[in-house]
């Protein structure tokens, strides 16, 4: 019942969405005459080479009914973009629904564990996916933004992605990416499951074992606070595994849909550090520890000299 709840409703915001997106065009198209007349006025003042005031007054009335067109604009967007929230909201209460009725269906074959190529593509649209913040003027980004840790009470929800430090066969410990099963306020411990073994493996954890992942991207060209800085140190998935390792930022994003450029501790190289590899926001997280020895930053130093000499050889 709850299934066809969750589908009745997102029927609903779909239909909702369709007609802001309507919208957003008819505003876009209402205001564009507008644009044309401030567009002209500008010639006309250029080809008379002087700024009378009845222009001055004249584009003063056209920029104030711009600048009122464009916060109409902004206000539908918006409400569009919290439709789009709300449906990815009930999309993934829906999955996580299903997961639990399929876990305790005897009647049903198990499923089949899931190919590594296709979690591998699942990943990357997730983190291709995940919400650009977009805040108002003078709105600071919030936590698990970009950088930004989640608050010190803050737990995450069934469903969501972590990184989980857990004990590998061999003993050693490792992060991994997992999914948040339940949260027990009584002993203070996450269930999750390893999302590389479809729920076969599961593991108890306390909170300190447990990072959640950003929720949303942070744009550089208006938040740039709200991202890794070059030489900080941080936890990363390598490519193509679910693993998540110990890196220093070699390049931040400068654009929205950008990567960081990191570099990875690995020993299989002679100094100690991958060449510089890319990982999105969503798979890049804040490390415990913040230092950064000297000859480290000469190492970053060094590779960012080799890939000037490269692009300039």
């Amino acid at each position: 019942m709850a299934l066809v709840s969750a589908d009745s409703r997102i029927a609903e915001l779909l239909t909702e969405l369709h007609q802001l997106i309507k919208q957003t065009q008819e505003e876009r198209s209402r205001s564009e005459h507008n644009l044309v007349n401030i567009q002209k006025t500008h010639e006309r003042m250029q080809t008379e080479n002087k700024i009378s005031p009845y222009y001055r007054t004249k584009l003063r009335g056209l920029y104030t009914t711009a600048k009122a067109d464009a916060e109409a604009e902004c206000n539908i967007l918006r409400k569009a973009l919290d439709k789009i929230a709300e449906i990815k909201s009930l999309l993934e209460e829906r999955r996580i629904a299903a997961k639990i009725a399929g876990l305790y269906n005897d009647s049903e074959p198990p499923r089949k564990t899931m190919r590594r190529g296709v979690l591998m593509t699942l990943l990357q649209q997730s983190a291709m996916t995940l919400p650009l913040w977009i805040g108002k003027p003078g709105d600071k980004p919030p936590p698990l933004c970009g950088a930004i840790p989640a608050s010190g009470d803050y737990v995450a929800k069934p469903g969501d992605k972590v990184a989980a430090r857990v004990k590998a066969v061999d003993g050693d410990e490792q992060w991994i990416l997992a999914e948040v099963v339940s949260y027990s306020h009584a002993t203070n411990k996450y269930e999750v499951d390893d999302i590389d073994e479809e729920g076969k493996e599961r593991h108890t954890l306390s909170r300190r074992r447990i990072i959640p992942l950003p929720q949303w991207k942070a744009n550089p060209e208006t938040d740039p606070e709200a991202l890794f800085q070059k030489e900080q140190l941080v936890l990363a998935l390598y490519p193509q595994t679910t693993c998540f390792y110990r890196a220093l930022i070699h390049t931040p994003p400068q654009r929205p849909q950008d990567d960081y450029s990191v570099l990875f501790e690995d020993t299989s190289y002679a100094d100690g550090y991958s060449p510089p590899l890319n990982v999105a926001q969503r798979f890049s997280m804040r490390h415990k520890s913040y230092f950064i020895p000297e000859a480290v930053i000469r190492l970053v130093s060094h590779h960012s000299l080799c890939s000037d000499f490269s692009e300039h050889s």
